[in-house]
């Protein structure tokens, strides 16, 4: 199953201009996107609002995930403050799997912006949480914080923004897009040896975790043959023949 290190903005000083902050709005965005990951089988660990930049690119290196995905806003240069809208997607210029994470990132966000020209992907050699990260990297700047129009549309559409970034990433890691469920508690009922937890709704991919007759699992999502459950810490698919609900 996928893992991404999800790294909203830890910047508390960056003020947004109708209120509130960055750190605020962009932990916001990842409470909103949270659901969507775990109803669609995609692992995630987060960062927290006392980390740092650098704290979190330690963190998000001492793991092994598939992505590293920074949540941010923007400013405009001194002299254009308020004057710039738009989305920026950036990735490392040699990473193709950065730049493909990227695109579909932007591609989604060009669907719920007012303004999709404005759009857009751009490499980097200058933000460490793109050029220090040893994951492939999308860095998404939502917009400029201290123009009006943008700070509206962002903290306005916080569950629109989460969802496109959502659906993209089950684009990008072939999984099917599943809108979040209630919840449901339930057993394995097996008669031998134990079920498989999958990292992904196929007999052939890889087994993740052993779950034996009368474990309690949590089911989050149903696809075709296939539940999202999760089992004590760990989010994975499970064939539905084998789940019970209690």
């Amino acid at each position: 199953m996928p893992i991404i290190y999800l790294s909203p903005s830890t910047q508390e000083y960056n003020f947004y201009v109708n209120g509130g902050t960055e750190e605020e709005w962009m932990n916001r965005l990842a409470d909103a996107l949270v659901p969507y990951l775990s109803a669609s089988g995609i692992r995630y660990t987060r960062n927290t609002p006392d980390m740092t930049a650098a704290s979190s690119i330690r963190a998000s290196n001492a793991g092994n995930y598939d992505l590293h995905l920074a949540l941010h806003s923007n400013a405009a240069p001194e002299g254009q403050s308020g004057q710039l809208r738009g989305i920026l997607v950036f990735y490392y210029p040699t990473s193709e799997s950065g730049r493909l994470a990227a695109e579909i990132i932007a591609d989604g966000l060009k669907q719920v912006y007012p303004l999709p020209n404005l759009v857009q992907t751009m490499p980097t050699t200058s933000i460490g949480e793109v050029t220090r990260a040893r994951a492939p990297a999308a860095f998404i700047e939502l917009g400029y914080h201290d123009n009006v129009d943008d700070a509206a549309w962002i903290t306005s559409h916080i569950n629109e923004a989460a969802r496109s970034i959502a659906i993209s990433l089950t684009e990008y890691f072939g999984l099917p897009f599943l809108e979040p469920q209630t919840p449901q508690p339930a057993v394995v009922d097996i008669s031998w040896g134990y079920l498989n937890i999958r990292d992904r709704p196929s007999a052939t991919s890889c087994e993740l975790a052993r779950a034996y007759d009368g474990a309690r699992v949590t089911v989050l999502n149903r696809w075709q043959d296939w539940y999202v459950v999760q089992l004590d810490d760990l989010i994975g698919w499970a064939n539905a023949d084998y789940i019970t609900f209690i």
